[in-house]
């Protein structure tokens, strides 16, 4: 019997976060969340359970608001960077959740590289 779209969804996003948890080295989670119209990016201490750096395209400074695209990723991705930065961030591991590492999430995850974010 062939699984669901999202219990295939599911399976990633845990198998995904479990490597996190094994590898991590108390480096703070940079988190990627995407729906079908915004994407958003946090940067969490799980240690502290608090969040250092956030970006979405919900934000109006941005320019991006209700924008979901390769070219908002990478805006996103960028001011993630700078924030990062700014809170103290220079290393983190990447959390994609349980979306597939192409298109949006790699090109946010290109940016933040560029931008200076070491994972």
């Amino acid at each position: 019997m062939a699984l669901k779209k999202q219990e295939l969804f599911q399976k990633r996003r845990l198998r995904v976060r479990n490597k996190l948890r094994a590898e991590n080295n108390g480096r703070p989670r940079l988190s990627v969340h995407r729906s079908s119209k915004n994407l958003s990016v946090q940067v969490i201490d799980d240690l502290n359970g608090v969040t250092l750096a956030s970006a979405s395209t919900l934000e109006k400074d941005l320019g991006m608001v209700g924008k979901n695209n390769v070219e908002a990723a990478a805006k996103i991705g960028a001011a993630i960077a700078e924030r990062a930065k700014k809170a103290g961030v220079e290393e983190v591991v990447f959390d994609r959740g349980g979306f597939i590492f192409h298109g949006k999430i790699k090109a946010l995850a290109e940016a933040a590289r560029e931008g200076g974010l070491k994972f």
